[in-house]
């Protein structure tokens, strides 16, 4: 992201993680950890709209770690179809935000196995923020996210997303009574909005915060 980026390699549980971290100017509030889309579709962390993600996050005072999927970049294994990305989500936090507070936020499939995170860690964390964009309703089964997580939850879609259509996100939301930011004309990677879906995940983290 910029000539800070420190790069590092994290022991996952399929082994060695390919991480990309950023770290925010003065003490970090927290560490936020982001996960990228499907890696059998070209997904990756240098994805325009987790880049994005990282970006408003290190504005708001967060350090920022992107990571590739195992199979993806360096990142040893292979597909797991989430189960074990979500494992290696959940190692990284351990090994690069032990304690304090944390925040989870990911785009697409990304966004399935950050829900699947939050499940696991919410109780036992300090979850202070999760970020879920053109999360993959309709291919996966995304977790229920925690009824306490609504208030510092922001799940954002685009009304033409082509991916994964708007019905099926709102219909994964519905039953939690969890609201959905809809931006109008946007499809799944933002082309174009990516500015705008900066400002909304910055808006959100300074007035949770």
């Amino acid at each position: 992201m910029n000539a800070q980026t420190e790069r590092l390699e994290v022991a996952g549980t399929a082994g060695l993680v390919q991480v990309l971290r950023d770290q925010p100017e003065g003490v970090a509030r927290g560490t936020v950890v982001i996960a990228h889309p499907h890696p059998l579709f070209g997904g990756t962390m240098d994805n325009k709209v987790v880049q994005t993600l990282a970006r408003a996050f290190v504005q708001c005072g967060w350090t920022a770690v992107r990571f590739n999927f195992r199979g993806v970049g360096s990142s040893a294994g292979s597909y797991d179809e989430g189960r074990g990305e979500t494992q290696d989500l959940l190692a990284l936090v351990q090994a690069l935000a032990p304690q304090g507070p944390i925040a989870l936020a990911g785009f697409s499939f990304g966004a399935f196995v950050a829900s699947q995170a939050v499940q696991a860690l919410w109780g036992q964390r300090d979850v202070q923020f999760v970020v879920l964009v053109g999360t993959a309703a309709s291919r996966f089964q995304v977790a229920t996210l925690p009824p306490e997580s609504h208030e510092r939850t922001l799940v954002v879609h685009g009304e033409k997303d082509e991916t994964v259509p708007l019905q099926d996100a709102l219909d994964w939301a519905r039953p939690q009574s969890l609201p959905v930011t809809v931006v109008p004309g946007v499809e799944h990677f933002f082309h174009g909005q990516l500015p705008l879906l900066k400002s909304l995940v910055v808006r959100h983290l300074r007035t949770q915060g």
